[in-house]
């Protein structure tokens, strides 16, 4: 995901360079098809359903939720409660009830079917839905009543699932945390029961995953940031702490509702198929090329875990292992299950699917009501289990916009902050080899992370030549620059 806030080389080019970045975002949005305004049919009942939303019954009101999200987040889709169960915990945590809102069949339902996901941009945010829902009446912003779908699930001492239950409820967060502020807190043990509790299931968690085969890539996010006179800047920013607690919270439940799914015989899961023995022994051979070889016994998690992700030739090993992690798809089903080998995320060694950002991603409103209906014991709504078929064509087609979208804005922004230097050679790592020949390499300043035409060692350490930077098409070009004999 993109980040709203890279260093363009002269401050008196900013203006005329932060124009060409727009113009080169505008492009990507346009040359993929982005649906950036919302039909005035679409605006018309959206304004209808915020003023008469179908509420539900129950009313948690009283629980103490907080929210972990970026600075400025408006579409706040969770909401979260962790509390001690005996030697335990007990973990609240409040999604977005979007099918309050939205009436299947309608001019807002059609919309969605047509975005998928909402497209973040260095400039602009392109929302699923309208926000005057996603960033007000559905959203779980702080000290007003939202609808939401809960869920409540008790873990053992070890943080594995003893129970779940989903069910809809009135709620209301008493807090809005950024992910910094929670790692300042907890560090400095001040933080409220919730926040370091969050700390002991996310550790938890982590070494299940590790246990289960399963793997977090511990790769830092490239961001695009626009500072406050307009320019742009390029960054590589490693995860804190805090944003894995937060992120296996999210994995739990989406695991926890992809094995209610397949008890109840009907889902649509998040699948990934698991990598053949070639792909292992290549990333094997690979790793231990780049000088971090993946020592035998060792769990696969664990060993990218072990990485020092501010050493270039440890985000070497880690871009090798993208290779892993290729093929991630939907799985639908309804009455006969897929084979166990179709079940299963290989990334996260379990079946899972996608429950916990019904703002912001479609195919989550179908999976909470089908898990809402199972864990009660109610006939899923038809609304829900019709659309399942067509699950997986809607988000193939949205997730390859979203990706291919982001990709031009980050190269158009890494074209602004190498336009001054072509001509000139930078220093770079070699992360990975491509089919035709060529290498990916990550420039070490500035943070860059492109195809150089040219062949070299995977892992060694190269001068690389800028041939092109052309902001507008968001092109780059990079020559590997062949050793002195």
């Amino acid at each position: 995901m993109l980040q709203r806030a890279t260093k363009l080389t002269e401050a008196s080019s900013a203006t005329d360079r932060g124009r060409l970045l727009e113009e080169a975002f505008q492009r990507a949005r346009d040359q993929h098809d982005v649906r950036q305004q919302f039909p005035a049919e679409v605006l018309a009942e959206v304004e209808r359903v915020i003023a008469s939303p179908d509420l539900p019954e129950r009313d948690e009101t009283d629980l103490e939720l907080v929210t972990i999200d970026p600075p400025g987040s408006m579409d706040l889709d969770q909401a979260m409660h962790i509390e001690r169960d005996g030697d335990g915990y007990r973990v609240r945590y409040a999604i977005a009830d979007v099918p309050a809102f939205v009436r299947p069949g309608g001019a807002l339902d059609e919309e969605v079917q047509l975005r998928g996901m909402t497209v973040y941009c260095p400039d602009v945010r392109v929302p699923l839905h309208p926000t005057e829902l996603s960033e007000g009446a559905a959203s779980l912003l702080p000290d007003v009543v939202r609808p939401a779908y809960l869920w409540d699930m008790r873990l053992t001492a070890e943080g594995v699932r003893d129970t779940a239950q989903l069910y809809r409820a009135l709620v209301r967060s008493r807090r809005r945390y950024t992910y910094a502020e929670v790692q300042e807190q907890v560090d400095a043990g001040e933080a409220e029961e919730t926040l370091m509790l969050l700390r002991e299931v996310g550790e938890l968690r982590i070494r299940r995953e590790v246990e289960r085969g399963g793997a977090s890539l511990p790769m830092p996010e490239q961001e695009v940031e626009v500072a406050a006179d307009g320019s742009y800047h390029l960054r590589l920013r490693p995860l804190r702490p805090a944003e894995d607690w937060n992120a296996q919270v999210s994995l739990l439940t989406g695991m926890v509702a992809a094995e209610i799914m397949l008890e109840g015989g009907v889902g649509v899961l998040r699948t990934m198929p698991v990598p053949d023995t070639a792909a292992v022994a290549r990333f094997r051979r690979e790793a231990r090329a780049l000088g971090h070889a993946w020592p035998e016994g060792m769990a696969y998690g664990e060993f990218l875990r072990s990485l020092d992700k501010s050493a270039p030739s440890h985000l070497a090993v880690v871009s090798a292992a993208t290779a892993l992690f290729r093929g991630a798809g939907y799985t639908v089903f309804d009455g006969q299950l897929p084979p166990e080998d179709e079940r299963v995320q290989a990334a996260i060694a379990a079946p899972y699917t996608h429950v916990t950002a019904p703002l912001r991603r479609l195919v989550d409103r179908y999976a909470l009501a089908v898990c809402a209906a199972l864990t009660s014991g109610e006939e899923v709504p038809a609304w829900a289990r019709e659309a399942l078929p067509e699950l997986p064509s809607v988000m193939d087609r949205a997730d390859g916009r979203v990706r291919a979208v982001e990709r031009e804005c980050v190269s158009a922004v890494e074209a602004a902050v190498l336009v001054d230097r072509v001509g000139h050679t930078l220093e770079a790592v070699v992360v990975d080899g491509l089919p035709r020949g060529d290498v990916v390499v990550q420039l070490t300043d500035p943070p860059v992370s492109e195809v150089a035409e040219g062949s070299a060692e995977l892992g060694s350490t190269v001068q690389v030549e800028v041939v092109e930077a052309d902001i507008v098409q968001s092109r780059v070009r990079l020559r590997v620059v062949p050793e002195a004999s």
